[in-house]
């Protein structure tokens, strides 16, 4: 089972990757990811 999670950038707060986890999960997904709005990688956590 997955669910859809919306990444959402530390810097500047803008919504720009979607991805899916395990449902399951417990821990919030983050990862560095480019920003195209800051353009550069910046950390991204999953929204809830």
């Amino acid at each position: 089972m997955s669910k859809n999670v919306i990444m959402i950038c530390e810097d500047c707060l803008s919504r720009n990757y979607k991805s899916k986890i395990n449902q399951y999960r417990t821990e919030r997904l983050e990862l560095k990811k480019y920003c195209p709005k800051c353009r550069k990688a910046t950390l991204h956590k999953e929204t809830r």
